[in-house]
């Protein structure tokens, strides 16, 4: 139960590899999987976590050896988030930034598509803002956590139009 299969600094390294391994796979995923996880999202995580269990702990079944590996865990975890806290460069790195879908009610199918939101998802954002409409939308934004921030026009600068595109329900 006490005794290590292997040396306690290569629980440590295992542990930094994996977590920068999956930082990087989670981060180039898109920011979809770190906001809202849909059920799929959720189950993904499930199983990356036991995917890499024996990568960290090299099949060691010890006490002392899951300490480690936990203790570098957060030790790693409070390391990036105070690196992210003090340099704008490390938290555009880990975090991203910020996109702009909408802007002025006109959509950016570029950035829509490359963060692989659908339109049902985009509209459904929409909709919990109380647009009901694109022409009332000033501005929305993808954030670093994956939700859809959205800023609405005044309500008598965009009387409706007749092409005016109406949100789906």
């Amino acid at each position: 139960m006490l005794d290590l299969s292997v040396p306690w600094w290569e629980f440590v390294f295992r542990g930094v590899v994996v977590y920068v391994f999956l930082l990087v796979l989670l981060r180039l995923s898109g920011k979809r999987q770190v906001g809202e996880l849909a059920p799929f999202d959720l189950v993904l995580l499930l199983i990356l976590s036991d995917a890499v269990q024996n990568s960290m702990n090299a099949g060691d079944d010890s006490l002392i050896g899951g300490l480690i590996s936990a203790a570098t865990l957060v030790g790693l975890n409070f390391l990036v988030a105070s690196a992210t806290f003090y340099s704008k460069k490390i938290e555009d790195i880990v975090e991203g930034r910020p996109q702009i879908l909408i802007h002025h009610g006109k959509i950016d199918e570029k950035i829509v598509a490359r963060a692989r939101l659908t339109r049902h998802e985009l509209n459904s954002a929409l909709r919990s803002a109380g647009c009901n409409k694109l022409s009332e939308v000033k501005i929305a934004i993808l954030e670093n956590t994956g939700a859809i921030s959205v800023v609405k026009h005044e309500a008598s600068a965009n009387p409706l139009k007749a092409n005016d595109e109406v949100l789906d329900r």
